[in-house]
């Protein structure tokens, strides 16, 4: 089997199972591990897939910079925000990631809300300066470009004073077996964090990031009580999230 056919195989796989092991493409190419590794390197470099221990699994999409993400499914994440967006209730104290998705729910909170939105997001917080009963706590620290967030020292300080009742995590891949990730290491971190200080962590997540891994782990799927999905997310995907304990709700 040649080079090219290897690498359209691996990626097939991969749309299909969601997953590749090294060991199981070499027994099934008839060539070592080395060369489906080297494949696998390749591929990656590409931005095909993501590496991980023992093989691969499908790359985010979702690492685009900021502006060029804003006209990614919008529909889908309109709607994934307005489901968030109810779950706050009066007086509650929410935790507003990063990111596109989150942009929307800021948007979607109804005008009479009274509530307590903590955000690292200086985007996020110049959204809700206009909302009338909205009291907003900006945390501070390194600015993370591609998702517009505070990271670094000083955010994880402000962060330890927060108790929340609600965090709405922005992620780039949610997958059963890999967890949930992101592009960049502290980010990953500061999410970890502020995951930490909220009762109940909610992940926002749109098709795209579904099934999909980035470099950095931010923990094991089970770190979110419940992930907002479309409404027609690929079912055996949700099978497995659910049965790690954690609810699904379908946008």
């Amino acid at each position: 089997m040649l080079t090219t056919q290897r690498k359209k195989a691996i990626l097939d796989a991969l749309a299909r199972d969601g997953q590749v092991l090294a060991g199981e493409l070499s027994v099934e190419f008839g060539v070592s591990e080395d060369t489906v590794r080297r494949d696998l390197r390749e591929l990656a470099a590409e931005g095909l897939l993501q590496r991980v221990h023992g093989g691969a699994l499908p790359v985010s999409p979702a690492l685009a910079p900021f502006e060029a993400r804003r006209d990614i499914e919008t529909a889908a994440k309109q709607r994934i925000a307005r489901q968030a967006a109810m779950m706050i209730a009066p007086g509650q104290t929410a935790i507003i990631d990063g990111g596109t998705t989150s942009a929307l729910l800021v948007k979607s909170l109804p005008a009479d809300l009274r509530a307590t939105i903590v955000t690292h997001s200086p985007s996020v917080a110049t959204a809700l300066a206009e909302h009338p009963c909205v009291e907003v706590i900006l945390i501070g620290g390194r600015l993370y470009k591609h998702s517009i967030v505070a990271v670094g020292a000083a955010a994880m300080e402000g962060i330890s004073r927060i108790h929340a009742d609600w965090y709405f995590m922005g992620v780039t891949g949610v997958h059963p077996q890999a967890g949930l990730s992101t592009g960049d290491f502290e980010e990953a971190a500061i999410k970890r964090a502020l995951a930490a200080r909220a009762a109940e962590t909610v992940v926002l997540a749109s098709s795209s990031k579904l099934n999909a891994a980035s470099r950095f782990v931010i923990g094991e799927i089970s770190l979110a009580q419940t992930i907002v999905v479309e409404k027609d997310a690929d079912r055996e995907v949700i099978k497995q999230i659910k049965s790690a304990g954690v609810t699904v709700v379908r946008a």
